[in-house]
């Protein structure tokens, strides 16, 4: 059901915290899950293949998390923009921020197929492909990227729809798109022989799918914000201000991409099932990452309607009300992960070298997984309120700042045990330093009075 702005900013400043943050983040977690069951599933049928072709969906992962850092990007910086404009009423420039960044994404996107399709080979060598790896990371990488226009855009509907708070909307599409992808997935490797191929068909089905389920809605005025040629910005700041205000999102993401990169180049030293490995492990660990960033992409709109509107406290309150049910939902997955790590990881790939180091790496990362609803709601608090300076240096810890050193020290003192502790090592030093990050932006940004109505 179709909800006008004056209703939804209602819901956003009145509702009770907790029912409403529940409301807004359950479609938000099931759309993030959907996202990794896109990987995920590849993972899990192609390890059926060899070692060498689960090592290849891994190296894969690094070009998509570069797809999804510039969609992701163009996406967030228009969400930041848009939750605050509804909450000031302002419908019309809305409509123009979420127009351009549609537009900006689908021509980002065809700017990527098309160097990646012509330097396929290099670029598969140089995020960590080799030897029998090769071959399968390039037959998988070229229909992902054949599809980067869809996915770019699937990136920033998904978001537009997020920031005026009708995620049930977004998440119709994302869902519809990756349960095909699992059906499908099986049918291409296996019965049509397609092998690796197939999965990344498979993949590439299911985004078009997503995107073309919410192009509709907007075409059918579904949503508050509008994408209309009339509404494509004519001036330069229009799409300087997303890009600024979606800088975090890309150094975020764009630096997973790096450090993924990084990693599978550290771990090919110690061969295919090394590689193979970090990829499961680095899977299951994304599963339980999208579940809390599901969580606060529910929290962020909130947070942005009721900054738009001054009602500081209630952004302090729907903030708090996040963390604490993303811990939870992290320590308990953390403990069932730790005692269940041997199993689950022969449920992917039944190689006893890859069972002990993916045992190993998720042993590491079942300590820092209940503080990462902490680190990464500090993180969102910054972005969606527009603080993109904070935001991006925030975004910027866990897989660069502190991330890119560890890669090369810790396994050049720890051999193969230096790769498995490095991301763990990076999110807790990521906990530590966001720490004095809230405290300075409760003291300089929400310690005002409420404005009244």
């Amino acid at each position: 059901m179709h909800i006008s702005n004056e209703e939804q900013r209602r819901l956003m400043l009145t509702e009770p915290v907790g029912r409403l943050l529940f409301k807004k983040a359950a479609p938000t977690v099931l759309i993030q899950l959907i996202t990794v069951i896109y990987n995920t599933a590849d993972t899990y049928f192609v390890a059926k293949i060899d070692t060498g072709a689960s090592a290849a969906v891994g190296v894969v992962f690094s070009l998509m998390a570069i797809i999804q850092a510039v969609g992701g990007s163009i996406g967030m910086g228009a969400n930041s923009l848009i939750s605050p404009m509804l909450g000031r009423k302002r419908t019309d420039d809305a409509s123009t921020v979420g127009t351009s960044a549609a537009l900006m994404s689908v021509l980002a996107g065809i700017l990527i197929t098309a160097l990646g399709l012509l330097f396929l080979n290099p670029l598969m060598v140089l995020i960590g492909a080799r030897g029998e790896v090769l071959p399968y990371a390039v037959d998988y990488a070229r229909f992902i990227l054949i599809a980067a226009p869809f996915l770019t855009a699937s990136f920033v509907l998904n978001s537009i729809l997020r920031a005026e708070g009708q995620a049930v909307y977004s998440m119709l599409g994302m869902i519809s798109g990756g349960i095909l992808n699992l059906f499908i997935d099986p049918l291409l490797i296996f019965t049509f022989g397609l092998g690796i191929a197939g999965a990344a068909i498979a993949t590439m089905i299911g985004q078009m799918t997503s995107f073309t389920i919410m192009a509709i809605l907007f075409l059918r005025d579904r949503s508050i914000v509008k994408i209309r040629p009339k509404y494509v910005g004519r001036r330069a700041r229009v799409y300087l201000h997303i890009v600024r205000t979606g800088v975090p999102t890309l150094f975020r993401q764009g630096m997973a991409s790096l450090s993924s990169a990084l990693l599978n180049v550290q771990a090919a030293a110690f061969g295919a099932a090394a590689v193979a490995a970090i990829s499961i492990a680095n899977k299951l660990y994304m599963l339980v990452r999208q579940i809390v960033i599901g969580v606060g992409q529910g929290f962020q709109p909130i947070a942005g309607y009721c900054y738009g509107a001054k009602r500081y406290s209630r952004v302090k309150r729907v903030f708090w009300v996040a963390t604490a049910a993303a811990t939870v939902i992290c320590m308990s997955i953390a403990v069932a992960v730790f005692f269940l790590r041997e199993p689950i990881m022969i449920w992917f790939r039944d190689d006893p070298e890859v069972v002990r180091i993916g045992s190993a790496m998720l042993k590491f990362l079942c300590v820092t997984i209940p503080l990462m609803g902490f680190s990464t709601y500090v993180n969102q608090l910054y972005q969606s309120l527009g603080f993109a300076a904070g935001a991006t240096v925030l975004a910027s810890c866990r897989q660069g700042i502190f991330f890119v050193p560890l890669v090369f020290l810790l396994p050049h003192l720890l051999g193969i045990t230096g790769i498995e502790a490095v991301q763990a090592g990076a999110d807790l030093l990521t906990f530590f330093v966001s720490i004095p990050f809230l405290i300075y932006f409760f003291r300089k940004h929400l310690s005002a009075p409420d404005a009244e109505e």
